[in-house]
């Protein structure tokens, strides 16, 4: 059995890997006494949210305006100016309050009152000033804007927060712009009333923040604390850890059920990677792999139903549907992805000669459900009441109560009150980088709004696909597809490489949400459904956190291996290759998503079956193995012909399959002789 006794870092030296990889939980270092008061407030943030979304009415505008004023003041008391994750102590010094600087507490009282002034003002007076802004209005709005600029920058990084200031520079200097993009320009008054307020900072992407993903962010802090993640990591190895290459297979399953609950891919590698990946280490596996498929498998609970990441709550939000059919939609394609994980993690044991785990090491199942089975019933509670149609937030306000009734209940490792405390001020913790980065996307979201660039960008991806599409429906090799196919795919391959790109340096809710507002045109241009559209987004932006030069969770991977970053970044990329593949799939079938138009069971079966063929074909290629070791233009074709279930349908996977019989006679063959 996979114990913490077997995991090759102490739990300090974790906690160092994640705050180095994931700026999110950088937090600074402070004395006792400070660390107590910032507790206090983050569990009271935990408390108001949980109370206002169960069991009170608050007008919508104020609500997000009080959430936003507790993210912005424990930015400025969590995250210190400078960061220097090597510091172990906090900083002494006069103008030091036990580790806190002076001037930092006193920006979080300035950004508590400039966020809160907009939303306490009555909403008639608020409705009769609306365009026409007075010089406190502009100057709390100026305020507002500058320190949600800063608040992501501290808990974020500069990625972010300079992308916001490059669109601030459009809004106001729009008539400079060249081409399509030139538009008249916006003076700093009435640039400030049109993002100081629901089209801008307290829009979309704040509002999911209040008013869902804060609670399921709670509900799986407590989930963990009331033993389901050990849970879900006991019944994977029982699951999967006989079997060759074992541990690899556990770190699949063990992922997908923690990245259900939590949603974070860097927390997710660092939590069960540090009992996985040292046995893979054990078993067999070079460091760089197992480091890599943690990381792969990690990167997955952002696209997990039932949680998921925030990036879902605001899908509900923006396509104004039921929280149940965007986890419909999501569950056939997270399978994929994980089946892309384990059929390259299959054929790499056995290109090794890998074992799996003995019965020494394996958990009893019994003894498993006998010591944890009742953390399993918040998950139930909250998926029981999303699919019978309760709201999200009401489903995870009675997600929370199971969570504390079973803490407290449990006959072994009970809750506390004192640990109910920490897991309020834990939940909350982990929310405000999330929040600042949701804010400062409002701003970017509220520039789109106000100068129309979403038209304008839409414009030009489709004029250069169709460009692309021109030059290649004119080949004689390529005239098989008309230039609308074409269009269509040059047009997805550029919104592909932009998420890329973009999430490489920003969060994969922040990257879903810019992208999604400016090329929302290019797909309602092309007829691509609007879930589908965002779905793709969604998917592309997720897939950066292994996609290097910046693969945060395969960097995070790499320092509990003990392997080369970069190694292990391409190794990641090269296992997750499945998820680049089926959002393709489901723009072309988008019967894969359930609730899409036009489903039907047949559809949704030539869909999945053809896209299994087609990731288990490409993970032959990339593993270069399938009875026996491929020769290098084996594994190319074998490539090549994978591709044609981008677009499944009977007849491509018949063509598939058969161009693909002649590799699997040979490798039948050549396996014979061998033996």
């Amino acid at each position: 059995m996979v114990t913490n006794a077997q995991a090759e870092l102490s739990a300090e030296e974790l906690a160092q890997i994640e705050r180095k990889y994931d700026t999110e939980s950088a937090f600074r270092p402070m004395g006792s006494k400070m660390a107590f008061v910032i507790s206090v407030l983050l569990a009271a943030m935990s408390i108001y949210h949980f109370y206002v979304s169960g069991f009170a009415l608050i007008r919508e505008l104020l609500h997000y305006g009080i959430h936003l004023a507790f993210v912005l003041g424990l930015t400025f008391l969590l995250f210190s100016w400078r960061r220097d994750i090597t510091v172990t102590g906090p900083p002494k010094g006069w103008y030091y309050i036990d580790g806190v600087n002076v001037v930092d507490i006193a920006l979080a009282i300035l950004a508590v009152s400039a966020a809160l002034y907009l939303p306490l003002i009555p909403p008639a007076e608020a409705a009769a000033r609306a365009g026409n802004p007075n010089a406190m209005d502009t100057f709390m709005g100026s305020v507002v804007l500058l320190f949600t600029l800063e608040a992501a920058r501290r808990s974020i990084g500069y990625t972010l927060p300079l992308i916001a200031g490059f669109f601030i520079l459009y809004a106001i200097f729009g008539q400079s712009a060249p081409g399509i993009l030139k538009h008249g320009g916006v003076h700093w008054q009435g640039f400030v009333d049109g993002i100081y307020g629901t089209q801008g900072i307290y829009g979309i992407a704040i509002g999911a923040m209040a008013k869902y993903v804060f609670l399921f962010i709670l509900f799986g802090v407590l989930a963990a604390r009331i033993g389901l993640g050990q849970l879900f990591i006991d019944l994977a190895t029982v699951a999967a850890g006989r079997y060759s290459g074992g541990p690899a297979k556990v770190a699949i399953c063990s992922s997908a059920f923690m990245g259900s609950i939590s949603g974070s891919s860097i927390a997710n590698t660092v939590t069960t990677g540090a009992l996985t990946i040292p046995a893979m280490k054990k078993v067999g596996y070079p460091p760089h792999f197992a480091g890599a498929v943690e990381a792969t498998a990690s990167t997955g609970g952002q696209i997990t139903p039932p949680v998921m990441g925030a990036a879902a709550f605001i899908m509900v939000d923006f396509l104004n549907i039921p929280l149940r059919d965007v986890l419909a939609a999501a569950l056939f394609p997270a399978l994929l992805h994980y089946f892309g994980i384990f059929v390259m993690v299959h054929l790499e044991a056995k290109k090794l000669g890998l074992r799996g785990l003995s019965p020494e090491e394996m958990p009893i199942f019994l003894k498993v459900l006998k010591a944890n089975w009742l953390s399993a019933a918040p998950l139930i509670v909250l998926v029981y009441m999303i699919l019978t149609g309760w709201t999200p937030d009401y489903a995870a306000v009675y997600a929370i109560i199971s969570c504390v009734v079973v803490g407290f209940l449990k006959p072994n490792d009970r809750m506390t009150l004192p640990g109910l405390f920490d897991a309020l001020a834990s939940g909350a913790r982990g929310t405000i980088a999330i929040g600042a980065a949701a804010a400062c996307v409002g701003i970017i979201v509220g520039v789109i709004t106000l100068t129309g660039t979403g038209f304008r960008v839409g414009h030009i991806v489709i004029t250069t696909a169709n460009d692309m599409a021109g030059f290649f429906a004119a080949l004689p090799l390529f005239n098989y597809f008309d230039l609308s196919q074409w269009a269509l795919f040059f047009s997805l391959l550029l919104v592909a490489v932009a998420c890329i790109v973009m999430g490489a340096g920003v969060p994969t809710t922040a990257t879903y949400i810019i992208l999604v507002s400016v090329t929302g045109g290019a797909f309602a241009a092309l007829g691509v459904e609007p879930l589908v559209a965002h779905f793709f987004v969604f998917y592309y932006g997720v897939l950066a956190d292994i996609t290097p030069p910046v693969a945060l969770a395969a960097y995070a991977a790499a320092g509990i291996s003990g392997s080369n970053p970069f190694k292990t970044g391409n190794t990641a990329f090269r296992l997750g290759i499945a998820k680049a593949l089926v959002p393709f799939v489901f723009v072309y079938s988008p019967a894969l998503l359930l609730v899409a138009e036009g489903f039907t069971w047949g559809a949704f079966t030539v869909t999945l079956a053809g896209a299994m063929m087609g990731i288990g074909g490409l993970g032959i290629a990339f593993s270069g193995y399938m009875l026996t070791h491929l020769k290098t233009w084996e594994r190319w074709y074998v490539a090549i012909v994978s591709f044609l279930f981008i677009a499944p349908g009977l007849l491509s996977m018949a063509i598939g399959l058969g161009l693909l019989a002649p590799i699997l006679l040979m490798q039948l063959a050549r396996r014979k002789t061998a033996a």
